[in-house]
């Protein structure tokens, strides 16, 4: 008797552990998790809200998660602002040539290496990703190297922490960038960024008020702010969701690549 009871009460405790975990699959198929939120504080401007879309872009979405709850786009600056364009921020650097570090999205690494990510985007063979360039979409920012065919799967894998906004809708970035996000709120500050005052090429302005030379003497695009708006601070909300650390790949050097096809030229 006492092992039929014994039994039955098994029988019993196996039951509700398959209905335990039953329901605890019921539940994570059912609740409606929210996207991710991330707050863009701009000194000086205001806030900027955006969804993330992680079911369009997840390692997008992750790597900037990472960036920004770790606290790496505190006090950077939108280095490059366009109206009826884009407003483009997020680079250490503050010119538009830094990539991130590992250590900026993960603890104790042995090599501190600069890092980018693949890009999800169509254009690269990343179909999921349908978002369009509309009017207050964020996108990562990358280099292009399609000028070189060989070399154009760099330029599509070469975004690190780069970000841009659009400020209208541009139909010829589509599927070419990583676009993971639509702002929800601010898009008047948005558009206040995009009509900072800029440097801009012409002769005839004074000679103190001239665009800016880099050290090879070129002069910086029209499109660089003369006073960067800085970023006070990116936070994101996640709703107790971990999206993990994102796949990286090696920052490809183009400058090295160009020295080596070159490099046995000598001048006359």
């Amino acid at each position: 008797m006492l092992k039929k009871i014994i039994l039955i009460i098994l029988i019993i405790a196996v039951i509700l552990g398959i209905a335990f975990v039953v329901y605890g699959f019921y539940k994570k198929e059912t609740t409606n998790i929210p996207n991710p939120i991330a707050t863009i504080e701009v000194e000086e401007y205001g806030n900027i809200k955006i969804e993330l879309y992680p079911d369009k872009a997840p390692n997008t979405v992750a790597n900037f998660i990472r960036l920004a709850n770790r606290g790496f786009y505190n006090g950077l600056t939108f280095h490059r602002t366009m109206p009826d364009f884009v407003i483009q921020g997020g680079d250490k650097n503050g010119d538009g040539s830094g990539s991130p570090s590992l250590s900026d999205i993960i603890d104790g690494v042995e090599t501190n290496e600069e890092y980018n990510i693949p890009g999800e985007f169509i254009a690269n063979g990343y179909t999921k990703n349908t978002l369009k360039h509309t009017k207050g979409v964020i996108s990562m920012a990358r280099k292009d190297y399609s000028q070189i065919s060989s070399l154009t799967e760099y330029g599509y894998n070469s975004a690190g922490s780069q970000f841009f906004i659009m400020t209208e809708d541009t139909t010829s970035l589509d599927g070419l960038y990583a676009a993971f996000g639509q702002v929800i709120e601010g898009m008047d500050v948005v558009e206040k960024i995009s009509k900072t005052e800029v440097y801009y090429r012409s002769s005839e302005l004074e000679e103190e008020e001239k665009a800016p030379t880099d050290e090879e003497g070129n002069t910086i695009e029209s499109d660089t702010p003369k006073t960067p708006p800085v970023i006070k601070s990116i936070t994101v909300e996640t709703y107790g969701v971990d999206y993990g650390i994102p796949k990286t790949v090696e920052v490809f050097d183009y400058n090295t690549w160009l020295m080596q096809q070159y490099g046995g030229l000598t001048s006359n």
